[in-house]
């Protein structure tokens, strides 16, 4: 073989294993990506006629969290859902991309004040879903709840991380 061919072949198999870390990389990353842990706590919705519904809620309160959400779950369970926290109170972006799950988003001023309801979100979506105003909170929760308990704007969430805001604005 001559020089030309052996330095052909070597710069082919550094190609391949150049692609080939690049390709380790890339999957751990996206691994890394969506390796959020989340603590759970009892989040109440109380209407405005006083009656409660009571959830369990994950909690998303920093970039990676609120960056996975509930992305790549196949399912949830009635009664669950993810409380996301943005650390400040502004106009907030979401969309549905690697979320197989439909979704209720219930938009939340600082104070736990529902304040928008965006229903039945698409999976999959890269549409954007706007709050339209600042809020500080967002609750997502199966498809068809908001309806189903009758949510509406005006009713107010509590919980520990709620109440932790309200206690250090």
């Amino acid at each position: 073989m001559n020089i030309i061919g052996t330095a052909a072949k070597i710069g082919a198999l550094r190609s391949i294993a150049g692609a080939f870390i690049a390709l380790v990389f890339f999957a751990f990353s996206s691994v890394a990506t969506l390796s959020a842990t989340f603590t759970t706590e009892s989040l109440t919705i109380r209407k405005a006629d006083g009656s409660t519904h009571v959830f369990t809620v994950e909690i998303a309160a920093d970039s990676e969290q609120r960056a996975q959400g509930l992305m790549n779950r196949k399912d949830m369970a009635a009664g669950r859902g993810m409380l996301f926290d943005f650390g400040t109170t502004r106009r907030v972006y979401m969309w549905m991309k690697d979320t197989y799950l439909p979704l209720d988003m219930l938009f939340l001023g600082q104070d736990g004040t529902v304040v928008g309801i965006t229903p039945d979100t698409v999976p999959l979506s890269e549409a954007i879903i706007d709050s339209h105003e600042p809020v500080r909170f967002v609750i997502e929760l199966n498809a068809g709840a908001a309806k189903t308990l009758g949510l509406s704007i005006g009713d107010k969430a509590e919980s520990p991380q709620i109440k932790a805001v309200q206690a250090n604005p």
